[in-house]
């Protein structure tokens, strides 16, 4: 009996110790509580303790192991995993745009800013040069990144997609707060804004298929994702999403992560058309199927949107995927030739003037492999 109880406390002590850094790393964020928590279990998409997708969507789709799997990706060493050379790009001044110009810019895999109907909009910001909960790990691809929370304007709007760690980095909120005017999250996000020390009648926290009207002349729509959230152990405690902003003029649509699903024809449908679309497009695999598209299938979300326009993401900067640097931009590339979009490949930080439709852009990532 007394061996048994040696036992038990060395295996307590053992886990206290695993657990430690999640505790001490303000970085891994927190689960709704509370009111949030309330507001949370409210959600029809919130079911068994966690949200759930609109159709099922196992996370794992491969034939190994998960676990050796996840070993494989660690280890293994891949080539051309990451540029030869630093990605050409233009370094931008944001602060210095003209604020009424509706222009887009890329920042680097899903961080954006947009300025649309006088409003300045940070999407998914990541200015720190890793995307994981300690900055040894993950490290962006080598080069200079000119832009930082003390460089960015006055912010009007901040929309955070999902909870991952390569959407939503302490560091660069905890930088841009002074900024942050007002925040759109799906719910239970606001959790963690609200732990880092955000004011929380600045964050609005809204499910699918609901609204904030910002402005008279820009209303935000939350809607699906297909995809998972999680800082930590456990998963889909929170909300992912994708948005359209729509204006008078027009309509410029975001797919923050996901896997290819029913929902892009559904929103299609409901607005018409996309004049622009913002696309995942990159960190995929047949391990992974579900919850990140493969090229092809982005191809597919934008012609079910009847998008006008595309713009590329999700890749460019950190690695999180077994594919090339550059596979993503050569399959779409490839995909995209006889679709009735236009596909839009802007270098990092090159402006995106959406009143200029025919704006010329060249296949960077073509001139970065030589």
């Amino acid at each position: 009996m007394k061996r048994l109880t040696v036992c038990v406390v060395v295996i307590m002590l053992i886990a206290a110790a695993a657990s430690l850094p999640f505790v001490l790393n303000a970085g891994f964020g927190q689960a709704p509580q509370g009111a949030q928590l309330s507001q949370v279990e409210q959600s029809p998409h919130y079911r068994d303790g966690q949200f759930h997708n609109q159709v099922p969507t196992p996370g794992y789709t491969g034939n190994k192991g998960m676990l050796a799997a996840w070993w494989e990706f660690l280890v293994a060493k891949r080539e051309n995993a990451r540029p030869a050379q630093p990605l050409p790009l233009v370094a931008t001044d944001l602060a210095g745009l003209a604020p009424q110009q509706d222009t887009l810019v890329w920042l680097g895999h899903s961080s954006w800013y947009l300025q649309l109907a006088g409003q300045r909009i940070l999407i998914d910001p990541v200015f720190s040069n890793y995307a994981a909960p300690f900055s040894f790990l993950n490290k962006a691809f080598a080069g200079d990144y000119p832009w930082t929370a003390q460089t960015m304007p006055e912010i009007d709007l901040l929309i955070i997609s999902h909870d991952h760690y390569d959407h939503l980095d302490l560091a660069t909120i905890k930088a841009l707060m002074p900024k942050i005017k007002r925040v759109i999250t799906p719910l239970g996000v606001g959790s963690h804004l609200r732990y880092w020390g955000m004011r929380s009648e600045i964050i609005e926290e809204r499910d699918w298929n609901q609204s904030v009207r910002v402005t008279d002349s820009l209303i935000v729509h939350v809607l699906p994702a297909r995809h998972f959230s999680g800082r930590g152990i456990k998963r889909n405690q929170t909300l992912w999403a994708s948005f359209m902003f729509e204006t008078p003029e027009q309509n410029v649509y975001y797919s923050g992560d996901s896997g290819y699903g029913p929902h892009f024809k559904a929103i299609g449908e409901q607005f018409g058309s996309v004049d622009l679309a913002i696309m995942e497009n990159g960190q995929y695999d047949q391990d992974w199927k579900f919850i990140h598209m493969m090229p092809e299938e982005t191809a597919q979300a934008a012609a079910d949107l009847h998008a006008k326009a595309v713009l590329p993401g999700h890749a460019g900067r950190f690695v999180l995927a077994k594919h090339t640097w550059d596979d993503p931009y050569k399959r779409l590339a490839l995909a995209s030739r006889h679709q009735d979009y236009r596909l839009l490949t802007p270098m990092l930080g090159e402006p995106v003037i959406l009143s200029e439709p025919e704006q010329p852009f060249t296949a960077w990532w073509q001139q970065a492999t030589q």
